[in-house]
């Protein structure tokens, strides 16, 4: 796992992560466009984390701090990149932000029917909170 690189997204990066979305991405999001993901850095440049390994993309996070919670989105990893600890990477590096930031705690978006994505976040020291039910509401622009 040496070859493995952390970095921030920039914004020539976009199209590049998009791509990746539909490929190792569970499921798409209403954000999943270019001018959401610009808008994603343009608010806060070092929330996209992404995963390199021999000059590609191997997986990505979204680690969003708003000031009070520490959110995480979007981590994905390539399905040739799976069970190479790139997930475990991301989410080191994504609660180092958080911890920088003041941050105390990190909650993460999981599909319910993502198993997968369960047995991950589970070895992270993650759990589901029983007690609490996403709530949505789509905004028009």
């Amino acid at each position: 796992m040496n070859d493995l690189a952390i970095r921030a997204a920039a914004p020539e990066d976009l199209d590049t992560v998009l791509a990746f979305w539909k490929d190792a991405a569970e499921g798409t999001s209403i954000s999943d466009d270019r001018d959401g993901v610009a808008r994603l850095l343009d608010r806060d440049p070092e929330s996209l984390l992404l995963a390199e390994r021999g000059g590609g993309l191997a997986g990505t996070v979204i680690a969003g701090f708003d000031g009070w919670r520490c959110h995480l989105y979007r981590l994905a990893v390539h399905p040739d990149h799976r069970r190479q600890g790139v997930a475990s990477a991301l989410l080191r590096a994504a609660e180092e932000r958080f911890t920088a930031l003041g941050g105390r705690r990190g909650d993460a978006m999981v599909l319910d029917r993502n198993a997968l994505a369960h047995h991950a976040w589970r070895a992270a020291g993650y759990a589901p909170q029983p007690e609490w039910s996403r709530w949505v509401k789509p905004l028009d622009s």
